[in-house]
This record gives C-alpha cells, sequence and structure tokens, in this order.
C-alpha cells in the first residue's frame, strides 16, 4: 500500500460510525432495529427504507449512525472470514427474560475476532420477567464485563417495545465512535465492501457497497474479486438518486456486470481495463464431494432473495451435524425458482428450498409433473429446522443383529429332514421363540436356522432365561449335534442421525 502524503493527512475527516447489531434469535435485535428507524426515519422522508438495502442512516443530534442490517451473525461472520471490516462498533442484544443463549456466545466469539468495540442492549425490558442483572452475571461469565460489574463494556436496558433507552443507545454509540477516532479521507478513490447483492428483475445485478473510505461517484469504474462495472445509477438507503457517496455511507449500485460476492471489497479504478485485472480467477475446487461408505446424501437446491439471505443459509446448513447425513448443495442462487432449477432438481434427486422468493409458473407446472419439491420459507431458522427433519427422513435403516443368549446342546430328540427337537441349557442371556439360530460346533459356525418352538417340561412356553432347560423345534439345513453352542439372536431396523 502507498504510503500517505502529507495532504492525504491534512484531508483526514471524522467520519460517521458503522455498527452491527448482533443477538440470539428473537432477543430483538430487529426490534432494535425497527425501533430506531421508526424513532430516526419518518413517513416524510421518502417512504421509509429501499429493500434489500442491507443498511440505513439515521441521525442523532446531528451526527450519522450507519447501521448493517443483516439477516445474523453467519453473514457479519463471512464478510469477516473474506478479510472485510465490516463495522466500527456491535451491539449485542441479549433479551432480559431469557439470557446468554448459545447465538449470543457466537455472536460474542465473532465480535471478538473481529477487534471492534462493543455495546450490550439489554432489551425487553418491558417484560414482567425481566432480570437484567442474571443477564449481567451470564455475561461476564461469557467474559464480556459490563461497567456496573466493574468492566468496560457499555451496557443500556432496552425495550424495542415501549421505545425505551433506544435514545440513550444511540448516545452510546455515538460516544464510543468518539472515543475510536474514527477517520477517512474523502479526496482519494472511492473504496470499501460489498454488503449486500440481489438480482433486479426490472433493474438487473443490484449491489450495496458500504464505502469505507474516499469518495465514490456516479459513474465511476468498480471492480472486486470477483466482479466490475461502472456505476451508472447511485441511490441512497431511501433509493433517492445521489451523485456521490462518502466514506460510512451505504449506497445502492446499479452497473455490475455480474453479481459480487458480500464481504468483497471494492475499488474505484481509473479504466475498465485496471479493473478487470483486479478479479481473481476462481481457483480450481474439487466439485467432487467424496462421501464414505454407509453415509446417506440430501441434496438441495436454494435460492433466496439476496447475497445475505444465501449466504447466512450456506453458513448455518455447513455447520450441522453431518455424521450420518451428508448435506450437498447443488445450487445456491438469488433469484426465484425457476423451470432450471427443478430440472436440476429432477437430475441431482434433489429438493429445492426457496427464502422469500416465488416461484415461477412454468417451474411450478414441471415440479407437479415431475413431483418435486419445492418448499418456500420466510425464517432461516424455519428453513434449517425442515432441513434437519428431511436428514432425519433421508437417513436409510440400518440392519443390526442383536445377540440375545446362547444354549449347550445336552441331547437330540428327533431328527427330520430340515427339521430337530433338541434339548438343552441356556447358558448365557435368553431364548425367545421364532429368533434366529448360529450353530457353533468346536468355536466355529458350521450353520444357521431358526427357532419354531420352545418347551419347558413339556409346555410351550415364549421365552427361556439363562439356567433354564429346554427343548427347541429347529429348523435349517445343517444337523445340530450333542455339544454344540446354538447362539440366538434377531436382526433389527435401526435409524437415527
Amino acid at each position: 500500500m502507498a504510503k500517505e502524503t502529507s495532504k492525504q493527512k491534512e484531508n483526514l475527516r471524522t467520519r460517521p460510525p458503522v455498527v452491527v447489531v448482533l443477538g440470539h434469535v428473537d432477543h430483538g435485535k430487529s426490534s432494535i432495529l425497527e425501533a430506531i428507524k421508526d424513532l430516526k426515519i419518518t413517513e416524510k422522508e421518502s417512504g421509509g427504507i429501499t429493500q434489500h438495502i442491507g443498511a440505513y442512516e439515521i441521525e442523532e443530534k446531528g451526527k450519522k449512525i450507519t447501521f448493517i442490517d443483516t439477516p445474523g451473525h453467519e453473514v457479519f461472520f463471512a464478510m469477516r472470514s473474506r478479510g472485510a471490516k465490516v463495522a466500527d462498533i456491535a451491539v449485542l442484544v441479549v433479551a432480559a427474560d431469557d439470557g446468554v443463549k448459545t447465538q449470543t456466545k457466537e455472536a460474542i466469539t465473532h465480535i471478538k475476532k473481529s477487534g471492534i468495540p462493543i455495546i450490550v442492549a439489554i432489551n425487553k425490558m418491558d417484560k414482567s420477567i425481566a432480570d437484567p442483572e442474571k443477564v449481567k452475571r451470564e455475561l461476564s461469565q461469557a467474559n464480556v464485563l459490563v461497567e456496573s460489574m466493574g468492566g468496560k463494556v457499555p451496557c443500556a436496558e432496552t425495550s424495542a417495545q415501549t421505545g425505551k433507552n433506544i435514545p440513550e443507545l444511540l448516545e452510546l454509540i455515538l460516544l464510543v465512535a468518539e472515543m475510536e477516532n474514527l477517520k477517512a479521507n474523502s479526496s482519494k478513490l472511492g473504496e470499501g465492501v460489498v454488503i449486500e447483492t440481489y438480482l433486479d428483475p426490472l433493474r438487473g445485478p443490484t449491489a450495496t457497497l458500504l464505502v469505507t473510505d474516499g469518495l465514490f461517484k456516479k459513474g465511476d469504474i468498480v471492480g472486486t474479486s470477483s466482479a466490475f462495472g461502472k456505476m451508472k445509477i447511485l441511490e441512497n438507503f431511501q433509493g433517492k438518486g445521489i451523485d456521490e457517496a462518502k466514506p460510512s455511507m451505504p449506497v445502492i449500485t446499479l452497473g455490475f456486470e455480474n453479481l459480487p460476492q458480500i464481504g468483497e471489497k471494492f475499488k474505484v479504478f481509473p479504466n475498465i481495463e485496471t479493473a478487470r485485472e483486479f478479479i481473481k480467477k476462481p481457483e480450481q475446487e474439487a466439485q467432487v464431494l467424496v462421501i464414505e461408505p454407509g453415509k446417506d446424501i440430501l441434496n438441495l437446491i436454494l435460492k433466496a432473495d439476496v447475497s445475505g439471505s444465501l449466504e447466512a443459509l450456506k453458513e448455518v446448513l455447513k455447520n450441522l451435524p453431518q455424521e450420518k447425513v451428508i448435506l450437498r448443495i447443488l445450487k445456491g442462487e438469488v433469484g426465484e425458482v425457476n423451470e432450471n432449477d427443478v430440472k436440476l432438481a429432477r437430475a441431482g434427486k434433489a429438493m429445492v428450498l426457496s427464502f422469500r422468493v416465488k416461484t415461477d409458473s412454468i417451474a411450478q407446472g414441471l415440479a407437479q409433473r415431475e413431483k418435486i419439491r419445492i418448499k418456500g420459507f420466510d425464517v432461516i431458522y424455519e428453513l434449517i429446522q425442515y432441513v434437519r427433519e428431511q436428514m432425519e427422513k433421508t437417513v436409510k435403516p440400518k440392519i443390526v443383529r442383536v445377540d440375545l443368549g446362547k444354549m449347550k446342546t445336552l441331547v437330540i430328540f428327533r431328527t427330520e429332514k430340515k427339521r430337530q427337537i433338541v434339548g438343552g441349557k441356556i447358558i448365557e442371556g435368553e431364548v425367545k421363540k421364532g429368533v434366529k439360530i448360529e450353530v457353533m460346533r468346536e468355536e466355529e459356525i458350521i450353520g444357521k436356522g431358526r427357532l419354531a418352538g420352545l418347551q419347558k417340561n413339556k409346555k410351550d412356553i415364549e421365552k427361556g432365561k439363562k439356567g433354564d432347560e429346554v427343548g427347541i423345534l429347529y429348523q435349517g439345513d445343517v444337523k445340530i449335534e450333542e455339544g454344540d453352542i446354538l447362539v440366538f439372536y434377531t436382526k433389527e431396523s435401526r435409524k437415527n442421525v
């Protein structure tokens, strides 16, 4: 990286903080974001927020804050794993009536790895069973020590339902941002991170870019490691046309020749040729999935509304336990379910799962004729639960041998073709009518048969136990002799994931 000149250093200016809100599902992450929008983005400001933006700006006491609105911490992690600095501050939402959960701990891990400061929002304070002190104690056990417990992590006790302490939460964000001394240079060529992409049926490839440094203008040529193009249209988070975007500003762009991936870094280039050179040649990954013997496979085709949703789905599915069933995503794509998806599902014996997208009429008709399952969802965790259930159903039953007991043959009463009546003593376990028999002579298996009848003291019984002397009706090819050991067993069909 080129060393900054003194002139560039002079052009450094304070920029707004970029905030990501993370936490356990149902703890109020989305509700807090909605409460902030309701408080700060009014109807007269052109009707709220453009769908699929993935980020928005608010103003508090004359200062701007950018919020990244992702489907969950999986997306945040996916972005960070690509080396992108996505946010400056993380707000961790924990429900006052529920406490620290598995996803809370996962979010804490991701935040700490990213190295950004954390603010805790203990939400749902309107609930009668709210217990913020219990939440603080649980957070301390997860190595997040809030200020009231002697730590350094700021904490607000909020209610998205009533709006309680939402302004105080915004004040904390501005205070932490001031301490972080966030700076950027608006005089250089723009650069930043792709935070959302989707395919608009009318406008084509559409991407939300977060400018992290420099000035990004309409008509600029932009490249990422997977896509490039001349930006024909720039819009702010409310869909209003703009001519330029400054650091920390989310901007909707049209002009990419294909969809870039979320989490990729973008740069402004002087011309198309240099932008094209910036594209990385995709590494030839092995497409053949090696499946161990005895493992079953569930093939999936995923269709989602936006790249963020698709990333989240892939991330969660990848982490599902796959000891017995392998999940294989034949295709993951943004856009509605179409005829090609159904054809691929037919060829790959897959099910189609759609997330917040429709199925076109041609695909619906073909799916009905070919009996291909297309299942739609609006909530990520409902889709994941459905996949878990399908994994359980996919497991083929395994036939397992269960040994029941042993008998030492003491006397041969009667021998016929393929049938014998013999007597003996049960030396191990138990014997049941109808089970299979293995005949052992001098510790070698010499044949197999079936127990067709069982008697004790010349009376029919269903079961004999260790120590009993019984007579059995044996059916089989091999002839039993005195001294042979008979092993009794069954075969069971067992199924579990």
